[in-house]
């Protein structure tokens, strides 16, 4: 794992020990006080719990350590513990002592994907050892926008490599600097990505919440095989500025949680505008909404919701998705919302969403552009001297632990061969069709044809056409695979791919900026079925809060 320092590693290790040779509370329980169970507590328990004193956030920062230290070598899941996160939850704690808290974030620990940069003694690497010791001018916005809301950054997760945006025949969640990332809810489960360590890490409690980033599917998909509420903001919601980028066009950055609830209170954290990412300008709000505020019961009464039915492509083992999605319609339904079946995308616009290479040409000009402006060229330190797409290639595929030829460089090759960047007409025709097959004949034509508040879909269709004009999606736990699923094995044979107990999830899709109506709509969905309670993983952590106050005369800090 890569963390700062031998030094640090040895004093994580020793407090793990220290708390698991405690672990005397199996209940959550210390002298008759019952402390949150950190698999499945919530912000609002957190803040009721350190504003009555039951316990510090330097106590939750060592609890959520000694979780992640249990479970790291099986999972692969955080690369990087911020060697002061301690200090930083001492400092919140003083802080909340005299009476200052700075929002209901304030003092809980978060963890952050690999590729959103940090001017701290961590890593920023997007996986990948061609960035390890680069060094940044200042955090990320959306790192320094955590840090002014109270947050302790703890750690970063580990993430398909690039954000998926190197190879055509590595796996979901391995970087060579982070290894292989499995999921929790069943033995080798292939996690999705790119996002992958931050699903797996909020999954099973080893930090309240986490935050990802999304190209097209990126906090979906790892989101719904790891049991979570996931929101991918809208482009421009949430700033990109030193977030190692694939698409200025797509990119975008968002919570991972339990529940709507604390994705909300994340979001509602890292939203606003930035100078340094002029996308953010185009909000239409001085003011974000109120995120949270839009967590009510009855969101779905009087709204009208479609179902894009051309856009779900069966597949094979499909069968216990759809019919819980059915489900979740007349749930839906009886929530008091509209529902409007059959509302479909043009035969043109689903014609070349499945068959053209457009949005392939779109993503990797703006990475050929972008990788090198809008991050490279702002390193401060650059120790493998990688200034641009080329280089990054070269010391990929001369660097042994990087795992080439074996995990190709195929997108990047097709970059590169591409021969013109994002500045150019071809560049333009297929932004174009982009916005011509997701927009007027896609789902946004739909949602202004037929007068729709949203539109659902089961996750695993719903990522594509939002990606390509940057709209606002969130998915919910649906269901799980039943025990009679087939097990299925990637294509290496290193992962599973289909197995029991897999989660799957419900998308609701809106236009630009309706984050807060998707919000309301999912929270109104989760508060009736609860599903996310009823899926458990097959590995969690048994550290617990009980355990580390236990440990307190033990290991002194």
């Amino acid at each position: 794992m890569g963390v700062s320092s031998p030094r640090v590693t040895l004093l994580w290790s020793l407090l793990f020990t220290a708390v698991l040779a405690n672990s005397l509370f199996p209940n959550q329980t210390n002298g008759g006080l019952i402390f949150p169970n950190l698999v499945d507590t919530t912000t609002e328990e957190l803040q009721t719990g350190l504003e009555g004193a039951l316990f510090t956030s330097c106590d939750l920062v060592k609890a959520y350590v000694a979780r992640i230290q249990e479970v790291n070598s099986a999972l692969h899941v955080v690369t990087e513990i911020n060697p002061d996160a301690l200090s930083i939850a001492a400092e919140r704690d003083a802080e909340r002592a005299n009476g200052t808290t700075r929002g209901p974030l304030h003092g809980v620990p978060i963890l952050i994907k690999g590729n959103i940069g940090t001017a701290d003694e961590m890593n920023t690497t997007a996986g990948s050892f061609a960035l390890l010791g680069a060094k940044l001018p200042r955090d990320s916005t959306v790192a320094a926008k955590l840090r002014k809301a109270g947050v302790i950054i703890l750690g970063k997760t580990n993430l398909s490599q690039w954000a998926n945006f190197r190879s055509n025949n590595s796996t979901n969640g391995w970087s060579a600097y982070g290894d292989q990332t499995k999921g929790a809810y069943f033995p080798q489960q292939d996690p999705s990505g790119s996002s992958s360590g931050s699903g797996v890490a909020s999954s099973i409690g080893l930090a309240l919440a986490s935050l990802g980033s999304e190209t097209s599917g990126s906090i979906l998909s790892p989101s719904q095989v790891n049991n979570l509420v996931g929101i991918k903001p809208s482009v421009g919601l949430t700033s990109r500025a030193l977030v190692i980028p694939i698409s200025e066009r797509q990119d975008t950055v968002g919570p991972m949680a339990r529940t709507v609830k604390d994705a909300a209170y994340l979001l509602q954290a890292i939203v606003g505008k930035d100078i340094d990412d002029n996308y953010t300008l185009a909000q239409p709000f001085e003011n974000p909404p109120d995120y949270v505020g839009a967590c009510v019961y009855s969101s779905l009464r009087g709204k009208r919701i479609g179902v894009p039915r051309n856009l779900i492509v069966p597949r094979e083992g499909d069968g216990p998705v759809l019919s819980s999605f059915d489900t979740a319609i007349r749930t839906i339904r009886r929530a008091g919302a509209t529902i409007v079946d059959n509302v479909n995308i043009t035969e043109f616009a689903l014609d070349r969403y499945l068959n053209s290479n457009a949005s392939a040409i779109v993503l990797e000009a703006d990475f050929f552009s972008g990788l090198p402006s809008n991050y490279l060229s702002r390193l401060v330190s650059n120790p493998n001297n990688v200034r641009n797409l080329v280089d990054v290639r070269n010391f990929t595929q001369r660097f042994p632990p990087e795992d080439y030829p074996d995990r190709d460089t195929a997108v990047w090759d097709q970059a590169l061969d591409l021969g013109f960047n994002n500045t150019s007409p071809q560049f333009w025709a297929a932004y174009q069709e982009n916005l011509e097959i997701a927009g007027r004949q896609g789902f946004l034509g739909i949602l202004a044809n037929y007068s729709l508040d949203a539109l659902i879909l089961p996750t695993d269709y719903s990522a594509g056409l939002p990606a390509l004009v940057g709209t606002p999606v969130v998915t919910v736990p649906l269901g799980k695979s039943p025990g009679n699923t087939t097990v299925v094995y990637n294509e290496r044979g290193t992962l599973v791919e289909s197995a029991p107990n897999i989660p799957f999830g419900l998308s609701f899709i809106g236009p630009a900026w309706s984050e807060a109506n998707l919000i309301g709509f999912a929270y109104a969905y989760e508060q009736r079925t609860m599903v996310q309670a009823q899926v458990q993983p097959y590995l969690s952590p048994r550290v617990q809060l009980a355990d580390v106050i236990s440990a307190r005369n033990i290991d002194r800090w």
